[in-house]
């Protein structure tokens, strides 16, 4: 069984948590979370202020998988909506540029065309100085934007040119040789 699924989840204080027929509703000063649960091999209960996570049956190796699974899905949604998420990407390169106007990113990535990209509802989008930051309340959809922001142009291994994480450490290659 996973560790995370035997302790109760504890709900912070200032978040309201729903349970209705699978549906898990989280409500917070950063925003608002759903999520539906769907297995019934799993219970979610809400007890004591806590969040509990329980098999029905433990001899099934999905259902012991599911579980930690759930927990983090729960303990990520509550953290969301008290915390938030933020990532950070890197522009690097000559001529590369960001610049968010409204609910749209424009970025020049030295294709002979502009790209522009709509920002999902429930994000907020910043960039100064080609450090653009994503943040909101959702974990999976903040990832997963930072993630295809960062596919448009990846870093390359000569020059380091491209999106990168903040933090991420491109591995360089040498290039020619001249003799």
């Amino acid at each position: 069984m996973s560790r995370l699924a035997k302790q109760p989840i504890g709900i912070p204080s200032g978040v309201t948590a729903t349970l209705d027929k699978g549906t898990f509703s989280v409500k917070g000063p950063k925003g608002e979370l759903t999520r539906v649960f769907t297995t019934g091999d799993v219970n979610l209960k809400i007890e004591d202020n806590a969040v509990v996570v329980t098999p029905r049956t433990m001899d099934n190796v999905f259902v012991r998988s599911l579980l930690g699974t759930y927990a983090s899905h729960v303990k990520n949604m509550l953290e969301g909506v008290t915390k938030g998420y933020e990532k950070k990407l890197i522009l690097e390169g000559v001529g590369y540029k960001s610049a968010v106007a409204g609910n749209t990113l424009d970025l020049a990535l030295g294709f002979s065309h502009p790209v522009k990209v709509t920002v999902p509802t429930g994000l907020t989008v910043t960039a100064d100085k080609n450090v653009i930051t994503i943040s909101g309340a959702d974990k999976e959809s903040v990832g997963s934007f930072a993630a295809y922001i960062r596919s448009l142009k990846k870093p390359e291994p000569y020059k380091g040119k491209g999106f990168r994480y903040e933090g991420e450490i491109i591995r360089r290659k040498q290039g020619k040789k001249s003799v």
